[in-house]
């Protein structure tokens, strides 16, 4: 099932995508939903970001380029940090460079949505707590990454976490590519069996330190390839069984005081 958040003049709808179609549904995401007899086509609506997160958790360094590279023993503490709900953008938005630089870092990434609440869940549990599955892309700006290692000023500029174009609800994670493409040429493309810490580990762990709620994102980390992009630049990531996620990249819009004679 794959389900969207869209606009028709200047309302938004959630539905689920049917061929060229997408049928209006209303509920809750998490519990009960109806569909509500309205259909549209899918060429007269503007897709938003699928969902309006409860909280970003990303993880850092997740990627490995060959399999034989991957670590016999994995870290005791993964790296994960929070990006603010207020970084998110959808499809075909524009991703804003912020004044005093000229690139940001793209890194396209699968990223799982929780349903349901999860503290001190096993590994074996984890696909129980999964809704669904989106595409992000965890855009970066490493210039402003403190001197001791603090990320949180570089990964939360707002426009900063484009996520769509949709949520799959039924898809086999550790089964899938994740590419990023920019101004036409592949820059990424690796399975996620190259990941570092797998969804299950890191969302198990991640459920010991605090209690995951329906809504929050997890971004699971990007593969070898990412680079900087500047204004002009226009980037797809795309994940084949959910979707295409496009952006643009542009500068800062200044703002000019303009003196009265």
């Amino acid at each position: 099932m794959k389900l969207a958040r869209f606009k028709i003049d200047s309302v938004i709808y959630m539905g689920i995508i049917k061929d060229e179609t997408i049928e209006e549904i209303a509920g809750d995401i998490f519990g009960e939903w109806s569909y509500t007899g309205n259909v549209f086509s899918v060429d007269e609506v503007t897709f938003q970001a699928p969902i309006e997160p409860n909280q970003i958790i990303g993880i850092g360094a997740n990627y490995v380029s060959k399999l034989e590279e991957l670590p016999k023993e994995l870290p005791e503490i993964p790296v994960f940090f929070f990006k603010p709900t207020s970084s998110v953008i959808g499809p075909e938005e524009e991703v804003i460079i912020p004044a005093g630089i000229e690139e940001v870092k793209f890194e396209s990434e699968l990223a799982v949505v929780i349903g349901k609440e999860a503290k001190n869940i096993l590994e074996s549990e984890v696909n129980d707590y999964i809704f669904g599955y989106t595409v992000g892309n965890d855009v970066t700006a490493p210039q402003f990454f403190h001197e001791n290692g603090h990320w949180m000023v570089g990964k939360s500029f707002d426009t900063f976490t484009p996520l769509g174009p949709v949520i799959e609800t039924e898809l086999v994670a550790s089964q899938i590519s994740v590419r990023a493409v920019v101004n036409g040429i592949v820059k990424q493309n690796s399975s996620t069996e190259l990941m570092i810490v797998p969804i299950r580990k890191m969302i198990s762990y991640l459920s010991t330190v605090m209690t995951l709620k329906p809504g929050d994102v997890i971004l699971t980390g990007s593969p070898v390839g990412a680079e900087f992009v500047g204004a002009g630049d226009s980037i797809e990531c795309e994940i084949k069984e959910i979707g295409v996620l496009k952006n643009t990249f542009t500068r800062v819009k200044e703002n000019f005081l303009v003196s009265k004679k």
